[in-house]
């Protein structure tokens, strides 16, 4: 059975200065995703390393300082969104992790047009616009690095009252 869950999305450093937050916000709205917990955060070079703990060891020194330069380049709009599989209709929602990737009707696909070869080429890290986490267990840690109690909300939806 389907289970209602929350989920940790990021609107980088690339999405805020294109001014495509709303844009994005409004997608997983549409979507049937509530939003509970809404931020906007500068990243210093110690959050980003709480967030990014294992992507070091995963990928590599390089893959780690280009993204933590890229994540500490401007603010970032932090989201929990809450839904039925949230955590995975959030993935499905925003598309593959390299845009070029991404089929047209993914966030990445519509909005992020990046390549791989490009990025790692030119020594950078990839500009696709979103952070999702990318498992339940991933989505909890995340929440909770981002987002006290006091800072998540409960309510109903017009359409959790009336449609479901």
């Amino acid at each position: 059975m389907a289970a209602t869950e929350r989920t940790l999305v990021l609107l980088k450093p690339d999405a805020v200065a294109r001014g495509l937050t709303g844009r994005l916000v409004q997608r997983f709205e549409d979507a049937g995703l509530k939003i509970v917990g809404l931020k906007m955060k500068q990243m210093d070079a110690d959050f980003t390393r709480r967030h990014y703990f294992d992507l070091e060891e995963r990928f590599g020194k390089t893959v780690y300082d280009a993204t933590a330069a890229y994540m500490q380049q401007g603010p970032v709009v932090a989201l929990v969104l809450e839904g039925v599989d949230a955590v995975a209709n959030v993935r499905r929602l925003i598309g593959p992790t390299f845009p070029d990737q991404a089929a047209p009707g993914t966030i990445r696909g519509d909005f992020a047009h990046m390549s791989k070869a490009y990025a790692e080429g030119a020594g950078k890290a990839i500009a696709n616009l979103v952070h999702a986490s990318g498992s339940v267990d991933e989505a909890k840690y995340e929440v909770q690095l981002w987002f006290g109690d006091d800072e998540q909300f409960d309510y109903q939806t017009v359409a959790e009252r009336y449609v479901f």
